[in-house]
């Protein structure tokens, strides 16, 4: 367990460090996302063997709901993201942090969207490969892509870490508790069509039968 929490730790550390430094450097909104989609990718390509490069509490919860991670593994793996995200925030200082550019109501509906998104996005690519190198460039395109059409409005965090470590850093505090509930949801409402989706699935196949 250990060894999966220390990847889970240095995946998020790693994935917050190389995208708030893209941000502290005042670079292009397509060399940002590029920067977070590359840190994911790298993430995943090197830790997901150990851990399954969840690098994100929502995630977590997710594959948690959809019997993709045991119970007792759920908030080790969370307390190690956070715990990543604030390591990486705090080697690139107060910069970086999420917040919201536009009207608050539609700022939660893009959290939840885009959250749902990347997570519906990852149960597409796991059911269809387990080659490690797709699946890391798979969904670090699509946070890439997330990121490059939202995240001028709203950061496109997709994730409680990512917002969590800037955010304290920063001192940017009162909005925390909206991204984690925002991209939470997001990401069991995506567990929750993917369970649909399998049973559906298994009863066609059944009907085959």
């Amino acid at each position: 367990m250990l060894k999966r929490l220390g990847a889970e730790f240095l995946g998020t550390a790693l994935m917050v460090f190389l995208g708030c430094l893209s941000i502290k450097l005042e670079m292009s909104n397509l060399l940002i996302s590029s920067t977070f989609g590359i840190a994911v990718f790298i993430a995943i390509l090197v830790l997901r063997n150990t851990s399954g490069a969840h690098i994100n509490p929502a995630v977590s919860i997710a594959f948690y709901r959809s019997n993709h991670l045991e119970k007792n593994a759920l908030l080790p793996y969370i307390l190690a993201q956070l715990l990543g995200a604030l390591a990486g925030a705090l080697i690139v200082g107060q910069h970086g942090f999420t917040n919201f550019k536009v009207d608050l109501g539609v700022g939660i509906i893009i959290e939840v969207m885009i959250t749902f998104l990347l997570m519906m996005g990852i149960y597409f690519i796991i059911s269809k490969t387990d080659d490690t190198r797709i699946v890391a460039l798979w969904v670090g395109f699509v946070v890439a892509l997330l990121a490059f059409f939202f995240g001028p409005y709203t950061g496109a965090s997709m994730n409680p870490a990512r917002t969590f470590g800037p955010n304290l850093i920063s001192g940017e505090i009162s909005v925390i508790p909206i991204y984690w509930i925002t991209t939470i949801i997001g990401a069991v409402l995506a567990s929750q069509c993917y369970k649909i989706l399998e049973k559906s699935k298994l009863n066609s196949n059944i009907e085959r039968v």
